[in-house]
């Protein structure tokens, strides 16, 4: 017998509620209608997802596996992890010599310069206290202030899509989505070509996956990109960090699993039998170095301080974690790396004590 079985059937026995196919019943499907209308709406693609499905990797071999985790499923805010590695490539190739430096230094022009948002920096987008204010997209970022998500220990206390009073940029810590792709159109601008064939090109292709990966934007998210460094000008579109609009990520379990093992491998993928420094090693301790006014976060990812966020993982686990119950959880405790998806959330503590019973034993 599967010695994950019983996480296994535990996690199957626990899918997400939401339908299969987002047509179905609309009302229960996502995000996007619990946001002040009008706003309340998809804006960009969606499609059916499969059933509760993932795997575990331990010493980078694949322990066990469920469901259909070849599939290339929607992974809702696991995609801001990805723009915080598209970010750290950045910085690997200097285009973003410093984060901690304001982002209009680089980029006038794109959302940045009046007073409030001008001392905004990066590592203010990466790690949710940039206080952005703005339309991205035709997105107001007031439509996700006063946002209460699962993993947040603090109660809001404000009606969500009200207008709650700005602090100073890196003051206040708040999910905001409206941010998340005001942080996007930044590095679209910053490498001036598509996010998505860059992080296909820079992670995917060495990681040896991609098949079935897609990366879409909003119907109306089609932005000028000048002519620059031996490319001409021309209209390319703008992807979000997530799905609460719609659009987003679309990848599979496998290739999730791949890009958590390189991230716990220090940012490092083998490449014809050596070892080769993918993303920069101090860019991926950045990764999970605690906010200060959320020590719960790190750069657009989930922590796990003194193991309270998520019962039965390790103090030292990190996770990316999406809407529908999508989790990657990357456990340096036991060398290893879980994922699974379209599980209920109410329920992932459990699964993570049942997985880690096992791994423990297997010590």
């Amino acid at each position: 017998m599967n010695r994950f079985q019983t996480a296994i059937d535990y996690a199957i026995a626990h899918e997400v509620n939401w339908p299969r196919n987002p047509t179905a019943e609309p009302a229960r499907w996502g995000v996007h209608h619990e946001d002040p209308a009008p706003y309340n709406q998809l804006l960009g693609p969606v499609h059916e997802r499969g059933g509760v499905s993932g795997l575990v990797m331990q010493g980078n071999v694949e322990l066990c596996r469920w469901g259909t985790p070849e599939r290339a499923d929607l992974t809702f805010s696991v995609a801001k992890t990805y723009l915080a590695l598209l970010a750290g490539l950045a910085y690997r190739n200097g285009l973003m010599p410093d984060p901690n430096r304001p982002v209009a230094d680089l980029l006038p022009g794109i959302g940045f310069d009046d007073p409030h948002n001008r001392s905004i920096t990066w590592t203010h987008l990466l790690t949710q206290v940039s206080e952005w204010e703005g339309r991205c997209l035709g997105l107001p970022d007031t439509v996700d202030r006063y946002r209460q998500v699962a993993h947040d220990p603090k109660k809001v206390e404000g009606v969500k899509g009200s207008a709650r009073p700005l602090q100073a940029p890196g003051h206040y810590w708040e999910y905001n989505d409206v941010r998340i792709n005001q942080l996007s159109l930044a590095l679209l601008h910053l490498w001036n070509e598509p996010l998505p064939d860059v992080f296909r090109r820079e992670i995917l292709q060495p990681l040896g996956a991609g098949e079935g990966f897609a990366w879409r934007g909003y119907d109306q998210a089609w932005v000028d990109l000048p002519a620059k460094g031996g490319r001409p000008a021309r209209r390319v579109q703008s992807v979000p960090g997530g799905t609460h609009w719609g659009a987003g990520v679309s990848i599979s379990s496998l290739d999730q699993a791949r890009i958590a093992q390189m991230l716990l491998q220090g940012g490092r993928v083998p490449v014809q039998g050596q070892m080769r420094q993918l993303l920069p090693a101090d860019w991926v301790q950045s990764m999970t170095r605690p906010c200060p006014l959320a020590p719960f976060y790190g750069m657009l990812t989930w922590l796990n301080p003194h193991g309270h966020n998520f019962p039965g993982a390790s103090e030292q686990a990190w996770f990316m974690v999406g809407a529908g119950g999508n989790y990657v959880w990357i456990e340096p405790a036991f060398d290893a790396v879980i994922v699974v998806r379209w599980i209920d959330s109410g329920h992932f503590a459990g699964f993570c004590e049942r997985v880690t019973q096992v791994l423990r034993q297997a010590a």
